[in-house]
């Protein structure tokens, strides 16, 4: 009975080919057949048409890139979740990047859908689904293609973003914030609603729905490529003038003024020296060299991307135009009564071959592995860590104790107390270290007990381990200098015999000549300490 349906619908056709006469006008991409008249007949390739082009490992080799794309979501939601979720010194978001991860995240969806509902690919045996009839491959395609719009925009706009700072020593601010906003997301809702107005999307290649050829160079090719250029002369105009720089730094023989007290006009890029610019434009390159990375990477996916399809699509066109360039191949099928393997090196000419599809589709998966290398950075792992652990009710930071911690607060206040700074407490309370009585030695000197039970912690005056009100201090200058005006006594002057003295000798003064010349030491005698003072010094 199948096989009556089948050679009914293929009306008089040889196999594999169908006869289009024997299906609806309507009901799926009708544009989307390829035939090509045969005799008085009209003759169509069986649906998907990459079943009978390219080997049997095609499917397997489209699901793993699509495996791939889970693997990319997957990362991009780690960086979006970290980027919600934790402080901003763990992550160093930023908008240009957080767009950018949902830019993939949407053409990553263009993938994963269809790998996740795994679609009918065909409405009839020989008209493909199309957006009409297929909810999944509408979904697929607009992701997809919304993706491609949103990515290749926010990668305009992180170019233009850093030659701005680098070229032109402009500060994006806020408004520029606003204009990304408007341009990174108003070109691509506008551009999806015209392609899928005027072009429409269908299963083309694989288990994805593409833009279909009908103005699909107006309405979406041309204008993704002209900003995709646009992003590519802005990159390489960048590394032009960095190189510019550069190479005028080395035969800059001029003193700098950077790091000195003269006054320095950094913001005229004309009165700085070019080894001050190549200063400047260094620190900015290695603030943003992940995305300078990042551009280089994903505007390249994408251009390959767009080569590669409309090269597709336009070999696909010409068969459909030109029929007798698939008439060797058609011819094999016929002879080898539907036999795709004999005749796969005859449609070489047709099709693209399937280690440059795999490359293209992988290339695309990776976007979002490239963002997590890129723009991920492992304080967000040690943040992660830091949040589960709080929540958890065990901390990870190390709080500083001091040696004596480990007796009891409550038993013996006089200890080391240091508040967290987590703890939401702004005063710190500090008290004397516990009681360390020093030993006491039977004769000669002893150390007062400065730790004793009785002795009192009093802070000093000009501590600064917690904030004072500053202290007025008066100088009286008029009494100041009527102490240092008068000269302080001087002894009664005497003529001493210094002639008589030998000057490498020891030479003996009495004792009431003594006391013009030392002072009183008694009271700074010590117990158990020789006494100095006697009848006569020696000189």
């Amino acid at each position: 009975m199948a096989n009556t349906t089948i050679d009914a619908l293929r009306g008089g056709c040889p196999a594999p080919f169908f006869n289009e006469l024997s299906f609806p006008t309507v009901g799926g991409h009708v544009e989307g057949r390829i035939c090509s008249p045969l005799g008085p007949l009209s003759c169509c390739v069986p649906c998907p048409m990459t079943d009978w082009t390219y080997p049997d490992n095609f499917g397997a080799a489209t699901a793993a890139a699509n495996w791939v794309n889970v693997v990319g979501m997957a990362c991009c939601g780690f960086l979006l979740l970290s980027w919600l979720v934790l402080p901003v010194d763990k992550t160093h978001r930023h908008y240009l990047s957080i767009s950018l991860t949902c830019a993939t995240v949407l053409m990553n969806l263009g993938f994963i859908i269809p790998l996740a509902a795994k679609p009918e690919q065909c409405f009839n045996q020989i008209t493909p689904h199309g957006m009409d009839t297929s909810s999944v491959c509408a979904a697929s395609g607009a992701f997809l293609l919304a993706g491609g719009w949103a990515g290749i925009m926010w990668i305009f706009l992180r170019a233009l973003s850093l030659h701005l700072q680098i070229c032109w020593q402009l500060v994006v601010g806020r408004n520029y914030m606003w204009f990304s906003q408007v341009l990174g997301w108003g070109v691509p809702i506008v551009g999806l609603v015209i392609l899928l107005v005027f072009s429409g999307v269908s299963f083309r290649f694989g288990a994805t729905c593409h833009i279909n050829h009908e103005n699909s160079l107006a309405d979406f090719w041309i204008p993704l490529l002209v900003f995709a250029g646009l992003t590519v002369i802005i990159q390489f105009a960048t590394f032009g003038y960095c190189i510019k720089v550069y190479l005028a730094s080395l035969t800059d023989n001029s003193a700098t003024t950077e790091g000195s007290g003269m006054p320095s006009y950094s913001n005229s890029i004309r009165t700085m020296t070019p080894r001050q610019a190549y200063r400047r434009v260094r620190r900015v390159i290695q603030l943003q060299w992940r995305g300078i990375v990042i551009v280089l990477v994903i505007i390249a996916d994408v251009i390959f991307f767009a080569v590669i399809f409309v090269f597709m699509d336009n070999t696909v066109q010409a068969i459909k135009t030109d029929p007798d360039k698939a008439l060797t191949w058609a011819a094999c099928l016929i002879a080898f009564s539907g036999d795709k393997d004999k005749c796969l090196d005859k449609a070489r000419d047709l099709v693209v071959n399937l280690p440059t599809v795999t490359a293209v589709l992988v290339l695309l998966a990776m976007n979002g592995l490239w963002l997590l290398l890129l723009l991920g950075r492992w304080s967000m792992v040690t943040g992660w860590m830091d949040l589960f652990a709080s929540i958890g009710g065990h901390r990870t930071k190390k709080e500083f104790v001091s040696v004596d911690a480990r007796t009891d607060i409550k038993q013996d206040p006089r200890s080391y107390e240091m508040l967290s700074r987590d703890s939401g407490k702004t005063d710190s309370m500090l008290t004397p270290l516990s009681a360390t009585k020093s030993p006491t030695m039977r004769g000669g000197r002893q150390t007062p007990d400065y730790f004793g039970p009785g002795a009192r912690y009093q802070p000093h005056q000009r501590s600064f381990s917690s904030p004072r009100p500053p202290q007025q201090l008066h100088w009286d200058t008029m009494q100041a200098y009527q102490q240092s005006a008068s000269p302080p006594p001087m002894p009664p002057s005497r003529s001493y015999d210094y002639e008589n003295m030998n000057p490498l000798g020891m030479n003996r003064i009495e004792k009431d000549e003594e006391i013009n010349y030392s002072s009183p030491r008694a009271q700074y005698t010590q117990p158990g300490t020789a006494d100095y003072s006697r009848d006569h010094v020696f000189i």
